[in-house]
C-alpha cells in the first residue's frame, strides 16, 4: 500500500480514480478502524457517485507509522485541523466531501469548520461525551479482553493493543467526563448525518446536537436495526442516500443566481 511522508511519520493511503473535475471523497475511519476496517464501501461509494476518494489509516492504525502518544482528550481537535489539513495538502485535495465515522465524523466536522469543504456526511459522529458512550466502550474493552476483538482488530492493524487501549483509555478517563466539540464548529458546508437507531456508542442527542451546532442544511437518516456501523450494515442504504444527498447539494451549489438568470427585476 503507498504511503505518504507527513511530520509525525508515514501514512498509508488508497487512491481511486475517479472524475478529476469533481471534489473527491476523503474517508476518515472511526477509533478503530483503518483503511482495511472499510471493506468495500468507499470503492462502492465511490463508484455510485463517480468521485475519486481518498482512504487512509491515521498514525498508529493499520499499517500507518506509530502514533504521538498518550492521546489526550483534544486529539479528535489535533487529527481535523492539524493532521488532515497537511495530508491533503500534501496529496493536493482542497474542499473534499468528507465522509467520517464515529472519530472520524467528529473529525470531519472539526476540519469544516477550519476549511474549505464541499460536503460532510457524519456517520454515528460525537458532539459530546454521554453515558451511552462509556457502557459501549466499557463492553468493547470485555470484548477485547475475552478475545474475539482484539482477534479481528489484529487482522488489519500492525499494533492492535496500542490501537484498542489508546482509544478507551482516553474515552474512559475523567478528563473525557467533560468532553465537548459542540462549540468548536464553524461549518457552513451541507451535513448529512447518519446514525443507526441501536447505535451502542451514543443516543440520537448526538444527531440533535449536531443540527443545532452547524450553520449550514442538514439532513438527517436513521436506519432501522443498524448499529454503529450503517454503511456496512446496510451499505445499500447509505450508498443511495450519500449520493442522492451530494446529487442534490452539488446542484445547489451549481444552480445560477437571480444575476445569470436574467437579472433582477
Amino acid at each position: 500500500m503507498p504511503v505518504v511522508e507527513t511530520r509525525h511519520g508515514p501514512i498509508e493511503h488508497v487512491l481511486i480514480d475517479g472524475d478529476p473535475h469533481r471534489s473527491p471523497l476523503v474517508f476518515l475511519h472511526g477509533g478503530l478502524g483503518c483503511v482495511a476496517s472499510w471493506g468495500r464501501f468507499p470503492a462502492a461509494l465511490a463508484a455510485a457517485t463517480g468521485r475519486r476518494a481518498l482512504v487512509y489509516s491515521r498514525h498508529g492504525s493499520g499499517g500507518s507509522g506509530p502514533a504521538v502518544l498518550p492521546r489526550t482528550p483534544r486529539y479528535m481537535h489535533e487529527q481535523g485541523q492539524q493532521e488532515l489539513p497537511e495530508l491533503l495538502d500534501l496529496l493536493g485535495i482542497h474542499a473534499p466531501v468528507l465522509v467520517g465515522h464515529s472519530d472520524g465524523a467528529s473529525m470531519a466536522l472539526l476540519y469544516a469548520s477550519v476549511r474549505p469543504a464541499e460536503a460532510v456526511v457524519a456517520m454515528g459522529p460525537h458532539l459530546y461525551f454521554e453515558e451511552a458512550n462509556r457502557t459501549g466502550i466499557e463492553a468493547a474493552r470485555a470484548a477485547y479482553a475475552g478475545g474475539p476483538l482484539a482477534r479481528k482488530l489484529a487482522l488489519v492493524h500492525d499494533d492492535p493493543h496500542t490501537v484498542f487501549t489508546s482509544w478507551s483509555e482516553v474515552w474512559l478517563s475523567d478528563a473525557f467526563r467533560t468532553w465537548s466539540i459542540e462549540d468548536d464548529l464553524d461549518v457552513t458546508a451541507p451535513v448529512l448525518m447518519i446514525q443507526g437507531d441501536r447505535d451502542e456508542y451514543g443516543t440520537l442527542g448526538q444527531l440533535d446536537a449536531l443540527e443545532r451546532a452547524v450553520r449550514g442544511p442538514a439532513r438527517r437518516l436513521v436506519p432501522e436495526g443498524a448499529d454503529h456501523y450503517p454503511h456496512l450494515v446496510c451499505p445499500d442504504l447509505v450508498i443511495d442516500a450519500v449520493t442522492a444527498f451530494l446529487t442534490e447539494t452539488e446542484t445547489e451549489h451549481t444552480a445560477p443566481g437571480p444575476s445569470s438568470a436574467g437579472g433582477a427585476r
